[in-house]
């Protein structure tokens, strides 16, 4: 079988963008389940899941804003792009566990409220 860099590339960001949408799904799942029998733990876990992922997508939006290298190899762009992905994903999650942003907390006092838990 032979497979060129650019099935390669192609099959890179394919899993990116599958895993990018599978992460977002099973969040959106999460939260729209009925939360009204959960834990207080399981209900702060989701808010912090959602924290995470808040930061991540700012994290992203804010990368948007670097000027891109003209010289770059479009596959070695999207194989530096998945890393990247997987790497923005990791320091969302250290972000909102070293530091207290508050986004979590608050959701989580809304969400019991609204629960009346």
């Amino acid at each position: 079988m032979n497979m060129g860099i650019d099935s390669i590339s192609s099959m890179l960001s394919q899993t990116g963008n599958t895993a990018a949408n599978s992460r977002a799904n099973a969040l959106q799942d999460k939260a729209s389940s009925n939360l009204s029998t959960a834990s207080d733990e399981e209900l702060m876990n989701v808010c912090k899941e959602f924290e995470a992922y808040f930061v991540e997508q700012v994290m992203k939006e804010m990368e948007k804003t670097i000027p891109k290298n003209e010289e770059e190899d479009a596959s070695t762009s999207q194989l530096t792009d998945y890393f990247k992905e997987e790497m923005m994903k990791t320091l969302a999650e250290d972000i909102c566990d070293q530091q207290n942003l508050g986004l979590a907390r608050q959701m989580y006092e809304q969400m019991k409220r609204n629960y009346s838990l």
